[in-house]
């Protein structure tokens, strides 16, 4: 596999303006380790390899399990979600493949039973965040394997 092309170099403005919506998330008391699990659904969902090695290596410095990693594809399945985190993880379904039916208003009262309006905004600014990540780290070529993450204190 080889790099298409390099984005940063080529248009440094387009990195940041995505750096801006990723400090927007960042900043906006979104749990950082739902977060993660948003990022990492989304990738296995768009097939972005890139993505997956950098958000799985990120989610185990912070902490999180291997076997909820391993079983984030099969979650509906799996009892080792909350149902906060549930909610979450179905609206990452719906926005990431939104031609396939929306955002259900039996959806939105699910995800509002565990989150303001605020929030829904705040999870739907990470799903739409992490999906323009992955539709830029497929379309240039990024390798996955490089990245290695932050020492965290």
């Amino acid at each position: 596999m080889e790099l298409r092309l390099n984005y940063m170099k080529v248009r440094p403005d387009s990195l940041q303006a995505l750096l801006k919506l990723e400090g927007y998330v960042k900043n906006s008391g979104l749990d950082h380790h739902l977060w993660e699990l948003i990022k990492i659904r989304a990738s296995q969902i768009n097939g972005c390899a890139f993505c997956l090695d950098m958000h799985t290596k990120d989610a185990r410095a912070m902490g999180e399990t291997e076997q909820r990693l391993y079983l984030l594809n099969a979650w509906k399945e799996a009892p080792f979600y909350t149902d906060e985190e549930r909610a979450a993880l179905a609206l990452t379904e719906a926005v990431t493949r939104i031609s396939e039916g929306g955002v259900s208003q039996e959806l939105y009262e699910q995800v509002r039973n565990y989150f303001d309006e605020g929030q829904y905004v705040d999870l739907i600014m990470a799903i739409n965040a992490i999906n323009s990540w992955n539709r830029i780290a497929i379309s240039t070529g990024m390798i996955p394997g490089e990245y290695q993450p932050a020492v965290r204190k």
